[in-house]
């Protein structure tokens, strides 16, 4: 069929259907049709001939997957434009008469052989296909000559940060594609956190705006701080006696100050007090709490005083065993 046509026939109004008809919706109209109005069941009705024509020529096109999509590329692009029946023109006066242009100025395009598309056509004129939404070239998503904006890509990034830095927050400079970027890290991070610091990554074309940088954060190690999330956990020596009678210790917090900690009598190497509210102040104002894990320091070096006080103490609990318990748990 000659593509001028295409422009004076609706072809769905020919066979009753909907433009968003399926292929079985209109195949089924077809055959309703075709019945009713094939000339064996309408001899000398030359209305019904011409209608079984019609509905006959409105499938042909429809039937087809690829066609259907010109026919329906073309009588949408059609709107403002006038075509002359029989003129003897196909795909070139259709947009010469679109864009005010012969079809020949962009580039020769023949219509024998393979059914062109409208990608085809398109590509002809203006070397490309018709833009989809995502940017790319193709037929759907076709709504005009313009491409839509497209949001940039994120870029991955990491940084290894001083624990000082994780604590207070800092200003770094990272190497992104070759491009020095600066970038607020937060205070409060810890090992293993993603930050996402918006509008830092790959920019969008056509106007679109740029994606993010993701930032994968490792903090270096402290030799008295452990960070655990935003908690804080530190180990504190403390001496025989501190740790048998009990005592008050100073321990370091992370603004530089001191706590006063209790350390209950009778406590063992391992037990752990909480200290709340002395952890890592995140950047939304929550505030972890510090560990204190309690190890009992040995001296090494005895006065002769000392290791009498100690072989006394000895003598004194001969009839206790530090290991009943833990012999007992051991028994398999």
């Amino acid at each position: 069929m000659a593509s001028q046509d295409w422009m004076n026939k609706d072809f769905y109004a020919s066979l009753g259907v909907p433009k968003t008809a399926s292929a079985e919706e209109i195949k089924s109209a077809y055959r309703k049709l075709a019945r009713k109005y094939h000339p064996d069941r309408n001899p000398g009705d030359t209305a019904a001939e011409a209608k079984f024509k019609d509905v006959s020529e409105a499938y042909s096109v429809l039937k087809d997957e690829q066609e259907r999509k010109q026919y329906d590329a073309i009588r949408s692009m059609s709107g403002g434009a006038r075509f002359t029946p029989g003129s003897g023109g196909g795909f070139e006066d259709i947009f010469s008469g679109v864009f005010g242009q012969g079809g020949t100025s962009r580039g020769t395009y023949s219509t024998m052989g393979d059914t062109p598309g409208l990608d085809d056509i398109l590509k002809n004129m203006f070397g490309q296909g018709a833009p989809q939404a995502d940017g790319t070239a193709g037929f759907s998503g076709f709504s005009g000559f313009g491409r839509r904006p497209s949001r940039g890509s994120d870029v991955k990034a990491s940084t290894k940060l001083t624990f000082r830095q994780a604590v207070d927050g800092a200003t770094i400079t990272l190497n992104i594609n070759g491009k020095p970027v600066t970038a607020r890290i937060p205070k409060g991070v810890a090992t293993g956190q993603k930050i996402r610091l918006k509008g830092k990554g790959n920019p969008g074309s056509n106007g679109g705006e740029h994606g993010d940088l993701l930032v994968s954060v490792t903090v270096e190690k402290h030799p008295v701080y452990e960070l655990r999330g935003h908690d804080v956990h530190v180990e504190v020596p403390v001496s025989f006696d501190e740790a048998a009678l009990g005592a008050i210790v100073d321990v370091p917090v992370l603004d530089g100050t001191t706590v006063k900690v209790k350390i209950p009598a009778g406590s063992s190497s391992g037990k752990t007090l909480r200290i709340r509210n002395k952890g890592l102040k995140g950047a939304n104002g929550a505030e972890g709490d510090m560990y204190v894990h309690l190890t009992i320091s040995v001296p090494a070096d005895l006065s002769d005083e000392a290791r009498q006080a100690i072989e006394d103490y000895r003598q004194a609990m001969l009839d206790t065993d530090p290991r009943a318990e833990f012999t007992k748990m051991a028994h398999i």
